[in-house]
């Protein structure tokens, strides 16, 4: 039997369950393979490998943005803050929603119109080459150290809870394995099977949160286990905490509306990599658009998918040791089958998110560190060089995950606290950049370096004040002296090759449509659960 080459009195898994997950594994490898095939004659090209053509479809770049955003750490995490915080929690995926439609119609086609392949590429036509590289030699190394490890890690205890595997070797497993079957086809092969893992992710996701609250509810069902949880745990469905909760530190009341929750979500959806990068491999600006409002949609349903569980543990799984023991505690009530279903989803997203990460850091190494550095590379030796890239990268994030990350049991705040730093500064570089001609080179690297220095001041001189407000008042401080030193230092001679010209902000009547929506449910919700 299958199940007894794992660890016995650990394992979970049934042989149904393994077969299962064994015809994940290999039929999202085949349809990686297949849809990275080229046509006859057809060469390798960087802009192929790295943008896939500018080829995506609406469909496969909103699903690819999920894809790449909910791995182990928010699976696990916020169902864990479900448990402990409650709904509020869900800020972090709601309020994504309407930044995501504000990235779309304001930052998309300043990028697009400008020919942008990476942010680090943004910043060099902005600023010069100094910004260009110190931002993406940071970009590289929170890749590696703290974004790849961390999935792996946390994917890595996920699947170890399940299976019994040692984490050592669920990490080897989970590398190597998102490692080879993006390798070949690049953002291509990634964003085109992104569909198919986010459907899994969400069917997984909606099983365990139908069979939970079917549980609590008995006879009533799911809107009498949802009404169960409500009667007893009131406090668990307020969504803008009071000073008197135990948990404003974590999300400080009216801020998650309108403080610093704001600054991390543009700085997440609109400037980072291996986010945005799907948006840029667009076939249009109207189809880049499109695909964004769809991510919207999709974060709307988010937390039903990645905090009910934690919720639904409340009252089916009290007495767990750690909250963040919540996910896979409900996990145990799946009958054979729908268990190997929702754990091939759990890996689904660990593997999603893990291709994500490698093949930005791959497009971020090649075309901003080495390119420039050796213009007469031919274009198929970049890809080259990017696949050895994502080797390299691969192979240093599992050699330093356990190390790094195996002896906190914070892993989430981990990244957030090491982001949190540097996060006021990138907004500020960026939006200035784009809408502000007079912010200066000077001006950037003082707004950058103040962030980092200004964050970690605050970070213990004022360690009762909330990380979110500390994050917005950062900004503040960031954006101020940005604007001061750029006033004082303007550049001696032009660097800039950015334009505003034929950047045509207006968008498509259903782009409207579906961007008003998101704020009339986000506005309705709000005031349910205030």
């Amino acid at each position: 039997m299958l199940s007894s080459l794992l660890p016995e009195g650990k394992n979970i898994l049934a042989d149904l369950d393994i077969y299962i997950v064994l015809a994940y594994i290999v039929g999202i490898f085949i349809l990686a393979q297949v849809v990275s095939r080229r046509k006859t004659n057809e060469e390798v090209s960087s802009k192929g490998y790295f943008l896939a053509g500018n080829q995506l479809p609406w469909w496969a770049i909103g699903a690819s943005l999920i894809a790449a955003n909910i791995s182990a750490e928010q699976i696990i995490g916020m169902s864990g803050s479900g448990f402990r915080i409650g709904l509020a929690i869900a800020s972090y995926e709601w309020m994504a929603a309407i930044t995501l439609i504000i990235v779309g119609k304001y930052f998309l086609p300043v990028f697009i119109q400008n020919g942008v392949m990476t942010m680090p590429g943004f910043l060099q036509q902005r600023f010069g080459p100094s910004v260009k590289y110190l931002m993406a030699i940071f970009w590289l190394v929170l890749y590696v150290f703290v974004n790849l490890t961390s999935i792996l890690w946390l994917g890595a205890t996920a699947i170890s809870g399940v299976t019994g595997i040692e984490p050592i070797y669920a990490i080897i497993a989970i590398g190597v394995f998102a490692l080879a079957y993006q390798i070949n086809g690049g953002l291509k092969a990634v964003a085109l099977t992104d569909i198919v893992q986010v459907a899994l992710l969400i069917l997984g996701g909606l099983i365990i949160v139908f069979i939970s609250f079917s549980k609590i509810g008995g006879e009533a069902g799911v809107m009498g286990g949802l009404q169960t949880l409500h009667t007893k745990f009131p406090e668990h469905f307020d969504m803008i905490l009071s000073k008197d909760s135990p948990h404003y530190m974590d999300l400080p009341g009216i801020a998650v509306l309108v403080g610093g929750l704001w600054i991390m979500n543009i700085s997440y959806w609109g400037f980072n990599q291996y986010i945005i990068q799907r948006a840029l491999a667009a076939k249009s600006i109207g189809e880049a658009q499109k695909g964004i409002a769809f991510a919207a949609y999709l974060k709307l349903l988010m937390p039903v998918i990645v905090v009910f569980p934690g919720l639904a543990a409340l009252i089916l799984a009290p007495d767990i040791p750690k909250a963040d023991h919540a996910y896979p505690a409900m996990m145990q009530l799946l009958p054979n089958g729908l268990l190997g279903l929702v754990f091939a989803a759990l890996v689904a997203a660990i593997v999603a998110s893990l291709a994500s990460k490698i093949n930005s850091i791959s497009t971020i190494f090649t075309l901003d560190v080495v390119a420039p550095l050796r213009k007469d590379i031919p274009d198929a030796k970049l890809v080259t060089i990017g696949r050895i890239a994502s080797v390299v990268a691969v192979v240093v994030a599992m050699a330093v995950a356990q190390p790094l990350l195996g002896k906190t049991d914070q892993a989430f705040q981990f990244i957030q606290e090491f982001t949190g730093f540097f996060t006021p500064g990138i907004v500020v570089i960026f939006a200035l950049g784009m809408f502000w001609k007079r912010c200066s080179t000077a001006g950037a690297f003082v707004a950058v370096a103040a962030s980092v220095i200004l964050s970690t001041a605050a970070k213990y001189v004022l360690p009762d004040v909330p990380f979110m407000d500390r994050v917005g008042w950062v900004f503040g401080a960031s954006l101020a002296l940005c604007v001061l030193v750029s006033l004082i230092v303007p550049n001696k001679k032009p660097v800039s090759t950015l334009t505003l010209e034929g950047v045509n902000f207006k968008t498509s009547t259903a782009f409207n449509i579906l961007g008003v929506g998101v704020i009339l449910i986000l506005t309705a919700l709000y005031v349910t659960l205030w």
